[in-house]
């Protein structure tokens, strides 16, 4: 009511109030019954004015209070500010934000979740891993959205109040759009750690089936083993798709592969642009931006009341394709014309 009446002016209030006090107006003498009136009249006034206020003033302030989100983000990386970037541009436009960061530190992330269980945030948006795994462990009755984060469910990123958008794209897309890029392949082969990427071998599978394409599993436990296994691979299999595992994948190991690939004449799949810059002959990912504007569209929908929450994680709608066009030609490979309104970089 404070608020309401701040936005009548001072004078008014003055006169209304020496009317109250003096039971006479500021003009000639009335009868009483008039002067009755007139007050009755300026008290009625002055109600609808307040009425009229908070109608207009109310229902701002409840939105404004009804849209806080919290983003807590695992450190300050530039793919995780694009993501949040993203997030901003299809969230709730009214939404108030306040950031916090994890600076990588998780203990200091558990503190910062439980800061945020004391507040009065509406959704909490988790960027990165160490944010989400702080998230779920200290807040259980506010929704909880995560981003940038590689197969969520090998985490334990399922509960309740917790849903969001994973950093990957739907198995099927991948092998609808590798069919189109290689219609006369066939055998895939794919070097893996089984005690970190089995789970995603046993999904790919039967989506593979569905494009008539046969995967090919090379185990490795250790780095060392990568050499030996490629060979093998090079030797059986038409194509190298090359999936997120830190066993294969290093520093020192992307090169050797892409370079002994390329001298089979064997075509590489990656799912970075930078494996295409590299010699890949191309790759399909998901644009950090593109992830957090799918979460801003998730945050829509919860905020305005949808429940449950979605059980499984919601995939991302654009898929960024990246191709090297030396490669191709060295590899007699042409682009099919139907990619080519798809694809984002070409090298």
């Amino acid at each position: 009511m404070r608020h309401v009446l701040s936005a009548i002016p001072e004078s008014l209030l003055a006169q209304l109030e020496t009317s109250a006090q003096n039971g006479l107006p500021m003009f000639s003498p009335l009868s009483t019954r008039r002067r009755q009136m007139n007050m009755r009249s300026s008290y009625s006034w002055l109600v609808s004015v307040v009425l009229i206020s908070l109608y207009l003033l109310g229902p701002i302030q409840v939105e404004a209070a009804g849209l806080e989100i919290a983003i807590l983000r695992s450190s300050d990386l530039t793919a995780y500010n694009e993501a949040i970037e993203g997030f901003k541009a299809t969230a709730p436009r009214t939404a108030v934000y306040a950031e916090y960061d994890l600076r990588g530190d998780p203990e200091r992330g558990k503190q910062l979740a439980k800061k945020i269980r004391a507040s009065a945030f509406s959704l909490v948006v988790a960027v990165g891993l160490k944010a989400a795994l702080a998230a779920k462990l200290e807040i259980a009755d506010i929704p909880i959205l995560y981003m940038m984060i590689l197969d969520p469910s090998k985490h334990g990123l399922t509960a309740d109040n917790m849903t969001g958008v994973p950093l990957e794209i739907p198995m099927d897309r991948q092998f609808k759009i590798m069919r189109t890029l290689l219609p006369t392949t066939h055998r895939i082969g794919i070097l893996h750690d089984p005690s970190k990427t089995a789970s995603k071998l046993r999904e790919a599978v039967p989506q593979a089936e569905i494009y008539n394409f046969q995967l090919q599993g090379f185990p490795v436990a250790s780095e060392k083993e990568v050499p030996q296994q490629l060979r093998t691979l090079l030797s059986s299999s038409e194509a190298l798709w090359l999936i997120p595992d830190s066993t294969v994948l290093t520093d020192e190991s992307i090169r050797f592969l892409l370079e002994s690939a390329l001298a089979k004449q064997i075509p590489v799949i990656g799912f970075s642009s930078e494996f295409t810059r590299l010699g890949a002959l191309a790759s399909l990912s998901a644009r950090y931006s593109e992830i957090g504007r799918e979460t801003g569209l998730l945050a829509k929908r919860i905020l305005e009341g949808e429940k449950p929450l979605p059980s499984k994680p919601v995939s991302v709608q654009r898929v960024s394709i990246s191709v090297n066009q030396k490669t191709a030609r060295y590899l007699s490979i042409t682009i099919p014309k139907e990619l080519g309104s798809l694809i984002d970089e070409t090298y």
